[in-house]
């Protein structure tokens, strides 16, 4: 083929990667024709001669992998499935409807889709974690291509992927900026500025290359310069036009997300040369090597502790992370700059080449653990609880993305002591407990907390354990070993640590609090008075039935007790366990009361011991809550 068939060729896929984005989104009546307009000349090189995928076996390892990080141009990746004929033209124009795989926003729900995106500047830092798994794991010669729009270069997210690519040196990750000048309400920040945005990109240490965007032979220029560096990420930054190719559309504002009316369709179709059903063979990857061997994996051997002992349980989580990586070669770990805290440093010395250390960057971890579960790895993220919420978009986006992921957020609670508010992870629960299919644990001792990692790891091969999002909430302070080394925690299971026939209430606690749930057992027991404990270490999902025993048998009282904002955590996960099942219902003549003692002030620095009394958490506002309970009861009697 000629360089000027070629470029023929080029032009004409282009065009019809615009007319059938016009096309589905005026059917659906909704989305983004003229954002994915504009960079329809770059995906129609890329698609041609650049890509080397295989549609018919996406879970070839040697494939390039492509993130559409301005999700909302959906309609453009759609059409470029329909070139590369693995969806029909009939299923292009179901766009948006109910039932359809094309959503307004790609989701896995393809088989040639990654991840989720549509919350912008998550692709970049997601395509640094598939790059790491290409670089250093899988160490196969694929090529990760990110198209970005202008507009969410100003996310934080952005800059943080443009500093650890570098830092890694990626140079088989390329980005593509769309630099179409136009946002949703006006101009972008930078505008047509492409200088700017390159010296931006090098300063972070990338390649930056400027292209007219609409120029087919500059872009076959800079793909091909970009996939011959071998030193360093390379950023295209290409100056295109909203709504290229319509006089009525190309770079005029107020159409951001609007679709056109059928006779407006009608002409800017016959304004791109109408309609065209052009196929194309896209390259197959040239390599057919396997991933690399990380290791051979041995019987897992967990860590065990004595009774009374006292270890932190975010001390147990580093050691039984560690057993996890002789056990299971496809465990890679990331943390946060804190892993001397949350014990991360035990996995990194002894296999560095499955750790990622991300600094302060919470955004692009959690993001690089959706990226390395892209290729089938097993990624642990930590840091403190607190700093979590940072990148709680991510975590989000990571269950739409349907990614397995496992987050550890240590430090949480008034429990960590002098180091006040800031650092007290309060919301860690609501936080995880709100994100769909997502699994949230919180160990209360060091046996306990090896036992949930290696579930959290699907160790014990129960995968309907550790599929979703998993949060592991670990304690700072060292406390005493209270279960034995045999005992086994299922996921959503409870262990109850004192029960008779004469309990009359039930102290539910997890962790910091189940300890000073049992000291107030034994007050209370000096006093005469017996309450069941249970310990709810699955916090979600939580144990219906055990509670719901609990509160016929404790006269219907029950009191939850936790190192946590009053909301969303533990408490309301045991009222959620009564949902649908009417607390007018008698309990021994009683009626269901649920007493939630949790943090309501803002907390100060203070001892661990002071702040959990001031918060009324400890085993004295247990004792006190209790008692104020029996005596209602005896009133009522």
């Amino acid at each position: 083929m000629t360089t000027q068939e070629q470029l023929h060729q080029w032009q004409e896929l282009a065009q019809q990667l615009r007319v059938d984005s016009i096309r589905a989104t005026t059917v659906a009546g909704s989305g983004h024709p003229t954002s994915s307009m504009s960079p329809a000349d770059l995906m129609a090189v890329l698609l041609s001669k650049y890509l080397h995928y295989d549609f018919d076996h996406p879970d070839n390892p040697n494939n390039d992998r492509f993130i559409l990080s301005k999700g909302h141009a959906a309609p453009l990746l759609y059409s470029m499935y329909k070139a590369a004929g693995v969806i029909s033209d009939q299923e292009l124009l179901s766009l948006r409807q109910l039932g359809s795989r094309l959503e307004g926003h790609p989701t896995p729900v393809f088989p040639w889709v990654d991840v989720a995106t549509g919350s912008l500047g998550q692709g970049l830092p997601i395509g640094v974690g598939v790059a790491l798994a290409g670089k250093y794991l899988d160490q196969l010669p694929y090529n990760i291509w990110v198209l970005l729009g202008d507009s969410e270069t100003a996310e934080g997210s952005v800059w943080e992927a443009f500093d650890h690519a570098s830092h890694y040196s990626l140079d088989n990750l390329i980005a593509i900026i769309d630099v179409n000048r136009l946002g949703q309400r006006g101009q972008t920040e930078l505008g047509w500025n492409t200088q700017a945005y390159a010296n931006r990109a090098k300063a972070f240490g990338w390649q930056a290359i400027e292209i007219d965007g609409h120029n087919l032979t500059e872009i076959d220029q800079a793909f091909s310069a970009a996939v011959a560096v071998n030193d360093r990420p390379t950023v295209i930054i290409a100056k295109t036009k909203k709504g290229k190719g319509v006089k009525t559309l190309e770079d005029i504002g107020g159409w951001h997300g609007k679709a056109l009316k059928a006779e407006q369709e009608q002409q800017a179709v016959a304004e791109l040369g109408g309609e065209r059903h052009i196929t194309i063979t896209v390259d197959q990857p040239e390599s057919h090597s396997q991933p690399a061997v990380l290791g051979v994996p041995q019987p897992l051997q967990l860590p065990t502790y004595k009774k009374d002992q006292k270890v932190a349980t975010r001390r147990a989580y580093g050691d039984a992370l560690l057993a996890l990586g002789t056990s299971q070669p496809d465990v890679v770990v990331l943390d946060a700059e804190v892993n001397n805290s949350t014990y991360a440093e035990d996995f990194a010395e002894a296999f560095p080449e499955r750790y990622f250390e991300m600094y302060i960057a919470e955004q692009q971890m959690i993001a690089a653990a959706v990226g390395l579960q892209v290729r089938k790895y097993k990624p642990f993220a930590s840091t403190f609880a607190a700093f979590l919420t940072r990148a709680y978009d991510f975590v989000r986006m990571a269950a739409v993305s349907r990614a397995n992921i496992k987050l550890v957020g240590s430090h949480a609670g008034v429990s960590i002591g002098q180091d006040g508010a800031s650092q007290m992870g309060l919301e860690d629960l609501a936080a995880f407990r709100a994100v769909w299919n997502s699994t949230v644990l919180y160990p209360s001792d060091a046996n306990q907390t090896a036992k949930l990692v290696a579930q959290m790891s699907d160790a014990y091969g129960k995968q309907s354990d550790r599929t979703g999002i998993v949060y592991l909430r670990t304690t700072r302070e060292s406390t005493p070993v209270i279960y034995s080394s045999e005992e086994t925690f299922p996921i959503g299971g409870s262990k109850t640590l004192h029960r008779s026939h004469e309990d009359q209430a039930t102290v539910i606690g997890a962790g910091i609090t189940l300890h000073e749930a049992l000291k107030a057992y034994d007050k209370l027991k000096n006093e005469g008075i017996k309450v069941r404990v249970i310990d709810a270490y699955s916090v979600k999902p939580i144990d219906v039935q055990t509670l719901r025993q609990a509160a016929k048998d404790t006269n219907g009282n029950l009191i939850v007790v936790e190192d946590h904002w009053l909301e969303g955590g533990l408490g309301d996960a045991v009222l959620d366990a009564f949902a649908g099942n009417s607390s007018t219902h008698p309990y021994k003549g009683s009626q269901l009361q649920i007493i939630k003692l949790a943090v309501r002030d803002m907390p100060t620095s203070g001892t661990p011991e002071e702040l959990l009394h001031a918060a009324k958490i400890d085993a004295d506002a247990i004792v006190e809550t209790v008692k104020s309970q029996v005596r209602q009861l005896v009133g009522v009697s």
